[in-house]
């Protein structure tokens, strides 16, 4: 969006105030806000400083001068401000005698994965459509300390509700059984619907909205597809949409992968494909699973990378509370059509060649998703360079194989710290086209491993309920 447009849309909202919004490393998004008279060429050109040594995994503090740009084609009416306020997201910058991308600046990395695969596979995009499950509350509360530790929730919609349950009109979810609950058992329907108009408002279109398995309180909302870079920015803005709405409404949103032990956990299933201009490249009638070859090398490369691809795409020690048998989760290296246990699903009900597409099912919210979807394209584009075969699919229920079978599948790393060590083993397709850095891995190995150490030294409350009277 241009200058005099931008200039056009504040005189018609009456716009006050310009939010400028930004992405550290792990994916928390920042702001500052300026008058609209800031509104000018040199925004744009030379943008407005900020302390890269007070965000994670940015710079030390002796070199903590950055820049941020703003994208003027990211702007938006904010719908979250009193007084009418213009957002943009912005790119941080190191501020030498040059202004040039910080390597650390997540969209960058997304910007540069793009460029790479333009050169890769030559006319093609990334397409990409997420799904954002999470849970919403009435209560939470949580503390840590040397004397005690615990969390607390409630929501109105839980079965646990069922006995002391003030308003005494039952409805509540059973354990589990929340998949597509129709009102009044659904409480959340009309929220959904509002936060889907707010999304439409900025541009990104709904799929569908729904209640989740997770009887407490478990939703999803499936966006349209969109090329990456736009869809890494569309997905900061889903979240900030979904956890201010709910927020001002007097609830309280989670996209913790297992916020309830015995519920579902949240993923964040990631559709994608590659396109040109006729539709999708990985189509092919007589193709295993209808998949091009190319499609398969894609999926090859990813089961190839899993592992390290988990560093970006789970990349917190509660992420692997959820990746457990048992609750549909995707614990096996391999790819199925339909198979839902499998970290590749080919969706079986696919009708549309222009459109089609694989769905990895591993991510979740914690993600940072400029780092994360430009991972599973560096781990695709890699498959298609070196023409991975990915195998056959596994349509096959994994808790129904006998021990011999289950000898031959791959299964999934089971903690953060098991991701990182693939991660430090497995990275040399992540610097290819130099979309990611020595420098950047380096960091978020070392902020994960120094989170992973942070709760390893605390106890927790189930263990006192196993060792306190030992």
């Amino acid at each position: 969006m241009k200058l005099d447009k931008l200039d056009k849309l504040v005189k018609e909202r009456q716009v006050e105030y310009i939010d400028l919004k930004f992405s550290d490393l792990l994916g928390y998004w920042h702001h500052i806000t300026l008058p609209v008279s800031s509104l000018t060429d040199q925004l744009f050109e030379t943008g407005v400083g900020v302390d890269g040594s007070s965000m994670a995994g940015f710079s030390s503090i002796e070199r903590g001068d950055m820049i941020m740009i703003p994208d003027p084609e990211t702007a938006f009416i904010d719908p979250f401000f009193e007084r009418p306020t213009l957002s943009m997201i912005g790119d941080i910058m190191d501020a030498g005698e040059k202004i040039v991308p910080y390597s650390r600046n997540p969209r960058r990395v997304t910007e540069d994965a793009e460029a790479y695969l333009s050169k890769t596979v030559k006319g093609a995009q990334m397409i990409v459509g997420p799904e954002f499950e999470f849970y919403i509350f009435d209560k939470v509360r949580f503390f840590q300390g040397p004397e005690a530790a615990y969390y607390y929730i409630d929501c109105a919609e839980a079965a646990w509700q069922a006995s002391g349950d003030a308003e005494g009109l039952g409805y509540k979810i059973p354990y589990k059984k929340g998949y597509h609950a129709a009102p009044p058992h659904d409480r959340r329907s009309n929220l959904r619907s509002e936060i889907s108009s707010l999304l439409a408002a900025v541009g990104v279109g709904l799929k569908y909205h729904h209640h989740e398995v997770g009887g407490a309180g478990q939703h999803e909302i499936e966006v349209a597809f969109a090329p990456l870079g736009k869809m890494a920015d569309q997905s900061m803005m889903i979240k900030y949409m979904i956890k201010n709405h709910c927020f001002r409404s007097g609830q309280s949103v989670t996209f913790m992968p297992k916020p309830l032990f015995g519920e579902p956990g949240s993923g964040l299933h990631v559709h994608q494909y590659l396109a040109d201009d006729k539709g999708s490249i990985f189509y092919d009638k007589k193709g295993i699973a209808n998949m091009s070859r190319i499609g398969l090398h894609y999926m090859g490369g990813l089961l190839k990378h899993v592992d390290s691809i988990l560093a970006f795409t789970n990349p917190s020690t509660n992420s692997f509370k959820r990746l457990v048998p048992g609750f549909e989760a995707p614990v096996a290296g391999t790819y199925s059509t339909g198979n839902r246990t499998a970290c590749i699903r080919i969706p079986g009900y696919q009708r549309n060649a222009k459109t089609y597409r694989m769905e990895f099912r591993p991510p979740d919210g914690t993600m940072n998703p400029y780092l994360a979807y430009s991972a599973m394209l560096m781990a695709g584009l890699d498959g298609i360079k070196k023409k991975i075969d990915p195998g056959h699919p596994l349509d096959k229920n994994l808790d129904l194989l006998s021990p011999a079978e289950q000898s031959h599948i791959h299964y999934l790393p089971t903690s953060l710290g098991r991701a990182l060590d693939a991660l430090e083993r497995d990275h040399d397709y992540l610097l290819a086209g130099g979309v990611f850095t020595e420098d950047l891995l380096e960091n978020w190995i070392r902020i994960k491993r120094a989170e992973i150490a942070e709760v390893q030294v605390r106890p927790t409350p189930h263990e006192f309920e196993m060792y306190y009277d030992l």
